[in-house]
């Protein structure tokens, strides 16, 4: 489980650095340009990651789904072989669909002294901006992100749904609780992360307002990753002890 967690967190700092720091230059330099070169290879930079974080969700529920349903024989499963190349996986299938977008943005044609609505590189607004026709690019976004984030998904329903279902035939109330918390920061972290992408991604094909698009944009870039550690952090019992110190109805799981 800490092994998929720290590759998690380390994504979610990769993708935080990729676009934050740019986004905070530009507003003490006043500069907000960028160059075509260096567009493509945020935009690429963001994609990978954030396919990456999708795969890793994926991955932690398979996790949870064989340490709470299969507990005799988790390091048989999920020894340090598999759990490598669960990983590298991961990241092969996010490198694959981030070349597709990125090969096909590269044959676009763009003008000059275009004017990004947004505070970084995000692959449909760098699309609307093009010269050309964008039938296929819209196409690819839409088929191939159904087909990678509802693999993944459904996956996560999948397990989660096995995961209920053993903790529900547990007889004792303790062996529930303790199975449940298990999960509860993983289920927490999903429900974030899909609810905040759909809820941007919804928005930026409804409003026509550049202002909430960035705002949307940077709630899905910016809280994922600042809540993340906290959520975790739970599991932590020292962090709990600290807590009950402002909380003191918060039990101790």
């Amino acid at each position: 489980m800490y092994f998929f967690l720290s590759n998690f967190s380390l994504n979610g700092i990769c993708l935080s650095t990729t676009t934050i720091p740019n986004m905070l230059m530009s507003i003490q330099t006043q500069d907000q340009s960028i160059t075509y070169i260096g567009c493509l290879s945020q935009m690429s930079i963001v994609l990978i990651l954030g396919n990456l974080e999708n795969c890793f969700l994926a991955v932690m529920a398979y996790d949870r789904f064989v340490a709470i349903c299969h507990p005799l024989r988790y390091l048989v499963i999920l020894n340090s072989c598999f759990c490598i190349l669960l990983v590298l996986f991961s990241l092969l299938i996010s490198t694959v669909h981030t070349l597709l977008h990125t090969l096909m943005a590269l044959r676009l044609s763009f003008c000059t002294d275009l004017q990004i609505p947004d505070f970084f590189c995000e692959l449909a607004q760098v699309i609307k901006l093009t010269c050309s026709d964008t039938l296929l690019n819209n196409l690819l976004i839409y088929l191939v992100g159904i087909v990678f984030a509802g693999v993944s998904f459904f996956g996560i329903i999948f397990s989660s749904i096995q995961i209920v279902s053993c903790i529900l035939r547990v007889p004792s109330v303790g062996g529930r609780c303790k199975a449940f918390s298990t999960c509860a920061s993983h289920l927490s972290v999903v429900t974030l992360f899909y609810g905040i992408a759909f809820t941007v991604y919804t928005s930026s094909t409804v409003m026509d307002s550049p202002i909430k698009n960035i705002v949307a944009s940077v709630m899905y870039i910016v809280i994922p990753q600042m809540l993340n550690p906290f959520i975790y952090g739970l599991r932590n019992r020292e962090m709990k002890a600290t807590l009950r110190k402002f909380i003191p109805a918060m039990p101790l799981l």
